[in-house]
């Protein structure tokens, strides 16, 4: 039985296939269309919908990893798909190289994180698939193409397809050389952080803040490139060379552990055990976050260690619409009495022109992400955001929980048919389709 990281999600497979090699891909894929059965592709499994389950042929990518060229000239790198972020973080950062944006964490693969639209914050960055110059495809009947060569619309269709076009073998990725990120955490009043939320993201390259249903102070982080500054150095230090350097890591793993990991978890647990209590819990979680300085490469401060166990929804929505919609949720939880433990994320994402099915598409974004604690109903606290969402013109992330099905979701993405389009030319007889694709795309 396969299981996602959640672990709400869970499928056994008639097959399980961990091709290390691109024509191992292709025997697989034509293995599975011979047999009449479904394939899907896992990555690390960080979705929290049913995006991958199948009784038929589940292809994992683990053995298909690793950076396989570098053109410096172009400022592009070659990756294969089943390479986890962070794996590629590394190989990038020892070449001296990075990419220009991260969401908060890196355990996900590259074709996963790519595919479902994962993205980080910063007015002027888009989300990852934004980065993808070419795809690597395994279709249906087994050949490798070029998403590049492979016809009109192919490309900006597979950048982000839910893994409904075929099997992402590798991507070309423009990279930036690498860089030094200085992040600044602090507590701050909702009603202030709301007021001046126009200019808090223009000034900063990156920002977002989370804010817990059930208090009025959020906690604000503005991240910003800083030059000539060496790595790793901590708060308050001017260099960071010996034993300095080791204490400021460590008492910056130490508040992030303690803050984002164990304080969160007991929060969370007492909030599940005693429901009465999570108001409370909410205030107590913001009141023990103090100012903080984090500098270091980009990867190094951009990602955060999750180790607390959660389902989630997030939508993409106007970006002028984020801070009415965040109200409105805000005061749904509250007006129901809906018990939520967890804060909402509230991030900016720059509008993507370049991927059919991106939900910044079109437009800046702001994007809200609602949690649940693992263990506690979810689904009338998802519902009510999404009905806020859909009100203010919003988009699911691919990644993450929704009910919408094709209909509806046709109507929310401009160029629905082109990637239609693409999906009856590679996929004509939905090999790779599953429950989860028949509902979000169609038969």
């Amino acid at each position: 039985m396969w299981k996602n990281w959640a672990g709400d999600q869970a499928c056994t497979p008639a097959a399980v296939v961990r091709p290390s090699a691109v024509e191992a891909v292709q025997e697989a894929v034509r293995n599975a269309a011979g047999q009449g059965s479904g394939i899907r592709v896992v990555g690390a499994g960080h979705s929290f919908g049913d995006n991958v389950l199948t009784s038929g042929t589940l292809m994992s990518l683990d053995s298909l990893t690793g950076l396989l060229g570098v053109d410096a000239t172009a400022g592009t790198v070659r990756v294969a798909a089943g390479t986890r972020l962070h794996e590629l973080n590394q190989l990038l950062d020892a070449r001296g190289l990075a990419l220009a944006n991260l969401g908060d964490i890196d355990s996900q693969s590259v074709a996963g994180a790519i595919s479902t639209g994962t993205h980080g914050t910063g007015r002027t960055l888009g989300n990852l698939a934004t980065f993808v110059e070419d795809v690597e495809l395994v279709t249906a009947d087994g050949d490798v193409v070029q998403a590049s060569e492979a016809g009109a619309g192919v490309l900006e269709a597979a950048r982000l397809a839910v893994g409904s076009l075929g099997v992402v073998t590798a991507y070309t990725l423009k990279i930036l050389p690498a860089y030094t990120l200085r992040c600044e955490q602090e507590p701050a009043p909702l009603a202030d952080v709301l007021e001046r939320l126009d200019s808090e993201v223009d000034a900063n390259r990156h920002f977002e803040f989370f804010s817990f249903p059930h208090s009025d102070t959020v906690i604000a982080k503005r991240t910003n490139r800083v030059e000539n500054v060496p790595v790793g150095r901590a708060a308050g230090q001017d260099t960071v060379t010996g034993p300095a350097a080791v204490a400021g890591k460590v008492k910056a793993y130490l508040e992030e552990e303690l803050l984002e990991n164990t304080a969160l978890d007991l929060v969370c647990r007492l909030g599940r055990a005693r429901r009465s209590l999570i108001p409370r819990l909410n205030r107590l979680a913001t009141d023990l976050v103090s100012p903080t300085v984090r500098t270091g490469r980009s990867h190094e401060v951009l990602v955060t260690r999750r180790s607390v166990r959660f389902t989630e929804t997030e939508w993409a929505l106007p970006r002028e619409a984020g801070a009415e919609a965040l109200k409105e949720m805000r005061r749904v939880v509250t007006a129901r009495g809906l018990d939520v433990n967890f804060p909402f994320e509230v991030r900016f994402v720059a509008a993507d022109e370049q991927s059919f099915l991106s939900p910044a598409y079109g437009r800046d974004s702001c994007y809200i992400a609602a949690h649940m604690y693992r263990g506690m109903p979810w689904q009338e606290f998802f519902g009510a955001v999404q009905d806020v969402a859909l009100a203010y013109g919003g988009r699911p992330h691919w990644g993450k929980r929704h009910t919408l099905s094709a209909d509806r979701l046709a109507g929310l993405y401009p160029r629905w048919e082109e990637f239609q389009d693409a999906r009856r030319r590679l996929d004509p007889h939905g090999l790779f389709s599953n429950d989860h694709t028949r509902r979000i795309f169609g038969a």
